[in-house]
C-alpha cells in the first residue's frame, strides 16, 4: 500500500513539476508583452512591435506544450487520486472548470488574434489581443491557485452525509485569503521567470552582436521587470504568505525553517542541515530572533517548534522541505542582488556594454524555474500528510485499486514522452531565438541592426 502510494504521489510530482515549466514563463511573458507592445503603439515604433512579435512566438510554443502537459494532469484526478475526487470534486471542479474555460477559449482564441492578426487589426486592436491574452493567462493561473488554496486552507464548503465535501459558498472559494496571498507571490515568481529569460535572451544577442536593438529593448526591460518583481517577491507577497502559515499550519513553518523545538526569540537559520533523527539544525548559521520578528513582528515572540505537535502530523520528508525552502529563499535574495546591479548599470549607460554582467543575465536564465520549482515544492511537501488541509489525508485519496506496477509502468511512459516533448520544445525555442526578432538567421550573415 505505501508503495502504491508513493508511486502516484511521484507520478503527480513529475507531471505536475514538468508542466509549470511551460505555464510559468507565458504567464511572465503575457504581462511584458503588453509593455512592449504599450510602448510601441503609445511611440508608434517598429521595434518595440517586433520585439513583442518576437516573444509571442516564444509565448505561444509555451503555451502549446502547456496544454499537452497540462491535459493529463486532470485526468490523473480520476485514475490515480480517485477517492480525493469522490471527495473534493463538488468543490474544486468548480475552479478547475473555469481554468479550463479561460485557458482553452480566452486566451488560446486572442492568442491567435495576436500572432497572426497584426497585418488584419488595428494597431489599438492588436494591442488590445494581447491585453486578452494577459488577462486569460492570469485569471487562468488564479483559478488554479485557488484550487490548490482550497486544499491548503479550505473554505466555503460543507460536508455531505455521503461523507464528500460539497461547495456551499462559490465566493467562498474564490476569494479564500490563501489563495489572493499566494496567487500574489506565485505571479510575481512567473514574473521573474519571464523577464529573467528575457534578459538572457537580449544579453545572448548583445553579446553575439546580433539585434542589438531589439536586445537593448529585451534587456531594459527584462531586468527593470526582474528587479521590481523580485522585490515584491519577498515583500510584501512572501511575508504576506509566510504569516498565513504561521497562522494556520504553524508545523508546517516549523518544519520549513527546522525548528524542532520552539524558541522565544527564535532564530532564523541561514544554512545548515536539518538533523531529523536527533531534532536539530547541524552546522547552523543563524541571525538571533529574526524568525520570531518576521513572523510575529516582535524579536521576543514564542514560536512553535515541531515537538508542539504530534509526529503524525509533521510533514513527511523535513530535509527535503527545509532544502526547498532555502532554496527558493537563496535564490530570490540572488534575483535582486542581479537585478539591483544590472539596474545600476542601466542607469548609468553601461549595461549593454559590460561583458560581465551580460554573462551573468544570460546564465541566470535557468535558476527562476529552479526557484519557483522549489517553491511548489514548499508549498505541496509543506501540506502533507494532508490533502486537503485537516479534512484529508494524502494516505486516504489515492486510487486503491491501481497498483504500484501500473503507475510505475505509466509514469515511465510519461518520462519518455516528456523527455521527446522537453527536447521538441527546445528545438522549437532554439530555432526562434537563432531567427530573431526580424526571422533573419544568425548564421545568414545577416547585418546587425544600429542602436539608436
Amino acid at each position: 500500500m505505501e508503495s502504491a502510494l508513493l508511486v502516484h504521489r511521484l507520478h503527480f510530482a513529475f507531471t505536475a513539476t514538468f508542466h509549470y515549466l511551460f505555464p510559468q514563463l507565458t504567464m511572465g511573458l503575457a504581462l511584458l508583452i503588453v509593455v512592449l507592445k504599450t510602448v510601441g503603439l503609445r511611440r508608434n515604433d517598429a521595434v518595440y512591435n517586433q520585439a513583442a512579435r518576437f516573444w509571442g512566438k516564444i509565448f505561444g510554443i509555451n503555451f502549446v506544450l502547456g496544454v499537452v502537459t497540462g491535459i493529463p494532469m486532470e485526468f490523473q484526478f480520476g485514475t490515480n487520486w480517485s477517492h480525493f475526487s469522490r471527495f473534493a470534486g463538488g468543490v474544486i471542479g468548480q475552479t478547475l472548470a473555469m481554468e479550463g474555460m479561460f485557458a482553452f477559449f480566452l486566451e488560446s482564441a486572442f492568442l491567435g488574434l495576436f500572432l497572426y492578426g497584426e497585418k488584419r487589426l488595428s494597431p489599438r486592436a492588436h494591442w488590445l489581443s494581447a491585453v486578452a491574452v494577459f488577462v486569460g493567462s492570469w485569471l487562468s493561473g488564479y483559478f488554479i491557485i485557488a484550487t490548490d488554496a482550497f486544499m491548503q486552507h479550505p473554505v466555503g464548503y460543507f460536508l455531505a452525509p455521503d461523507g464528500s465535501v460539497q461547495l456551499a459558498s462559490f465566493w467562498g472559494l474564490v476569494l479564500n485569503p490563501w489563495a489572493w496571498w499566494q496567487y500574489a507571490h506565485n505571479m510575481s515568481g512567473a514574473v521573474i521567470t519571464g523577464a529573467f529569460v528575457m534578459a538572457a535572451v537580449g544579453a545572448f544577442y548583445l553579446l553575439w552582436g546580433k539585434f542589438t536593438e531589439h536586445a537593448r529593448i529585451f534587456v531594459r526591460t527584462g531586468v527593470l521587470a526582474a528587479c521590481l518583481f523580485s522585490v515584491l517577491q519577498v515583500f510584501p507577497t512572501g511575508d504576506g504568505q509566510g504569516r498565513l502559515v504561521a497562522a494556520h499550519q504553524p508545523v508546517t513553518l516549523a518544519a520549513m525553517e527546522g525548528l524542532f523545538q520552539g524558541q522565544t526569540a527564535a532564530p532564523l537559520v541561514i544554512m545548515g542541515q536539518p538533523n531529523d533523527q536527533q531534532g536539530k539544525i547541524d552546522n547552523p548559521i543563524e541571525v538571533p530572533g529574526m524568525l520570531s520578528m518576521l513572523t510575529y513582528r516582535r524579536w521576543s515572540a514564542h514560536v512553535q517548534g515541531l515537538d508542539a505537535f504530534p509526529k503524525q502530523d509533521w510533514p513527511g520528508n523535513i530535509p527535503l522541505l527545509y532544502f526547498s525552502y532555502h532554496i527558493m529563499v537563496g535564490l530570490g535574495t540572488a534575483f535582486i542582488a542581479i537585478a539591483l546591479v544590472a539596474v545600476v548599470l542601466l542607469w548609468r549607460g553601461r549595461l549593454f556594454t559590460t561583458k560581465w554582467m551580460l554573462w551573468i543575465l544570460m546564465l541566470s536564465a535557468p535558476f527562476p524555474y529552479i526557484a519557483n520549482t522549489a517553491g511548489w515544492m514548499t508549498a505541496e511537501l509543506g501540506r502533507q500528510p494532508w490533502l486537503v488541509y485537516g479534512l484529508m489525508r494524502t494516505e486516504d485519496g489515492y486510487s486503491k485499486a491501481v497498483s504500484a506496477g501500473n503507475g510505475m509502468f505509466t509514469l515511465l511512459g510519461f518520462m519518455g514522452m516528456y523527455t521527446v516533448l522537453g527536447i521538441l520544445f527546445l528545438f522549437l525555442v532554439r530555432r526562434e531565438i537563432e531567427m530573431g526578432p526580424l526571422g533573419e538567421s544568425l548564421t545568414a550573415g545577416n547585418q546587425p541592426v544600429e542602436g539608436r
